[in-house]
């Protein structure tokens, strides 16, 4: 096992329907981090949630009305991720961006 302790947690805390432009704002940000040469980005989608604003957002039967909330994760060295958020500052309607401190274990297969 290896265990690295340089790396960093950005989480981004958006919704299904926050566009920029005519394209979603989850996709935005996933295709700057790749083309920034990040580590990789998950989007995770939510059932229910709310924000400062008191807004719920959530899923509904049939699809009718769907803005779920959605969580953008990005591991990656610190230095990099700060570099990060300065590309997406012509973003609107992101919601909270949080930055934290992770440790990386690497597994090494069982034999």
């Amino acid at each position: 096992m290896t265990i690295s302790s340089d790396a960093m947690l950005l989480r981004i805390y958006t919704d299904d329907a926050a566009m920029h432009g005519d394209d979603e704002v989850v996709d935005v940000i996933v295709g700057r981090a790749r083309r920034a040469g990040l580590a990789g980005a998950t989007v995770l989608r939510g059932r229910v949630g709310f924000a400062s604003g008191s807004v719920v957002h959530e899923h509904h039967t049939l699809g009718i009305g769907d803005n779920p909330p959605m969580v953008i994760e990005i591991v990656d060295r610190e230095e990099n991720l700060r570099a990060f958020l300065n590309m997406l500052a012509d973003l609107r309607g992101i919601g909270l961006v949080t930055l934290e401190k992770v440790e990386i274990v690497t597994m090494d297969p069982v034999q």
